[in-house]
């Protein structure tokens, strides 16, 4: 005899009514979420009107400096291999006299806005971005940084912003994931933890591939079956399907499970729609070279195909680990760095506007901090965390472009004037998306958890 399940243990244990009572409120309940239990991923009404539609998260990990990108501080050059006046804040690692950038700044637009000579590409486009230059975190370590970044708590496992607006939103194409993370030659430092969905139903979690290979077999791991045609494959799945739901059926609303039942039609029906989106070899060569033959370029160009077809979100990382965490040998490494990313970045905005995406794509760039105006000791050549002061872009989706936000002090240490926090971004973005931040919930644990946990205020000065 098969072993007696909870529920029926206690129903044959004299609370079957009870159990009755319970399974109606199952019923119920089920009724409700059935359009999201029908296809979690089906497009869903924002709370008010949206600005914009898609999200692509252009990620620096490691770290880029803001004072050799988009915040100069002509103090620096004054105090070059000083003490600066003000004292050094704490950070991870001791630090000594003031570094200057070893990098030019120049105005850029109608705006005027300075930025470093690392971005000049990018900033032929700066009348359409948003630069806050007072963004702050609240720890110099990478692991809880980028969490905070991605997921809102340094700390606790939490859904990212990915997982959260597709939950949210759901997505425009059921052939492709809703949440697709590119980060080539591996991962990042804690890994999947960036893109997980935690709580969440697992199909709001993002899709990692790893983006330095060109051939879609190796972009996607198992994309094709090479022992079955399709037809085949479809009796086959059918088959799991029906078994799957039987299983389902006495286990109702057992998330796991049902993630994994759309898991398997999700990749059945990618297998023609991503050998499509992921040959790029369909694309002119003209708009090949204008982003550039590199793994850089590749990435932005992929990320265009997949907001066209109905992506919802698109994270993109520099590599794996944290290569922007330059300690030392900055200057090179800086540069090397930026360069990867400037003309991709570029040709990506200029694709978008000439696309009509431009306005319904929210672009933002940055990383999980940035970095000391201070060089680390011993040498002045490179340059510690700071999560004091660092600066993020925003452009597209109803951005206010040609603007700057907020301030640093000085040199460049710390956040100053309308600071912005990572709660605060994150509110904003969602506001964006049509999304109220504090009405965006999902009840785990006996409360009700959001991206932004208790805390946030949309920063209005962004948004047209």
């Amino acid at each position: 005899m098969l072993p007696l399940s909870r529920r029926e243990m206690l129903a044959r244990c004299g609370t079957g009514i009870g159990t009755i009572a319970l399974a109606g409120v199952l019923r119920d309940a089920q009724a409700v979420d059935a359009p999201r239990a029908t296809d979690p991923l089906a497009p869903k009404a924002p709370h008010f009107a949206a600005k914009a539609k898609h999200v692509v998260h252009l990620f620096m990990n490691g770290g880029a400096s803001q004072v050799d990108t988009f915040d100069p501080k002509p103090q620096l050059d004054k105090y070059h291999g000083k003490p600066i006046p003000t004292g050094n804040l704490r950070t991870e690692r001791k630090t000594g006299a003031a570094m200057k950038s070893p990098y030019s700044f120049k105005k850029y637009g109608q705006s005027g806005i300075e930025v470093s000579e690392l971005f000049a590409k990018t900033a032929a486009h700066i009348d359409d971005m948003c630069v806050i230059r007072s963004m702050y975190a609240d720890v110099p370590n990478h692991e809880p940084s980028l969490l905070l970044m991605n997921c809102g708590d340094g700390r606790q496992p939490r859904p990212s912003l990915g997982s959260w607006v597709t939950y949210g939103l759901g997505s425009e194409n059921r052939n492709l994931p809703g949440f697709v993370v590119m980060c080539p030659g591996g991962y990042p430092i804690v890994t999947t933890q960036n893109w997980r969905s935690a709580f969440l139903p697992g199909v709001y979690q993002g899709t990692y591939i790893d983006s330095q290979h060109t051939q879609v077999d190796k972009l996607i791991a198992h994309i094709r079956n090479t022992e079955l045609p399709l037809e085949k494959q479809r009796e086959q799945l059918d088959l799991v399907a029906a078994l799957n739901a039987k299983h389902l059926a006495d286990r109702a609303n057992d998330a796991n499970l049902e993630s994994r039942i759309r898991t398997f039609e999700l990749a059945f029906r990618m297998q023609s729609e991503a050998a499509d989106v992921f040959d790029l070899s369909r694309e002119t060569k003209k708009v090949r070279d204008l982003y550039g033959d590199t793994t850089i370029g590749r990435q932005l160009l992929l990320t265009r195909r997949l907001i066209e077809r109905g992506v919802r979100v698109v994270q993109l990382w520099s590599g794996a680990g944290q290569p922007w965490d330059n300690h030392d040998n900055l200057a090179t490494t800086h540069k090397t760095l930026a360069g990867q990313w400037d003309q991709p970045i570029a040709a990506f905005l200029s694709d978008l506007k000439q696309r009509g995406l431009f306005d319904s794509t929210l672009v933002q760039w940055g990383g999980e901090f940035g970095r000391t105006p201070v060089a680390e000791l011993p040498a002045l050549n490179g340059r510690d965390h700071n999560h004091y002061g660092f600066t993020s872009w925003l452009a597209g989706g109803g951005v206010k472009g040609g603007q700057v936000i907020g301030a640093t002090d000085d040199f460049g240490f710390a956040a100053v004037e309308n600071k912005v926090h990572v709660h605060d971004l994150h509110a904003t973005m969602l506001h964006l998306l049509g999304i109220d931040h504090e009405k965006l919930t999902y009840r785990y644990a006996g409360r009700d958890f959001r991206l932004t946990d208790v805390h946030g205020t949309v920063v209005k000065d962004i948004i047209k």
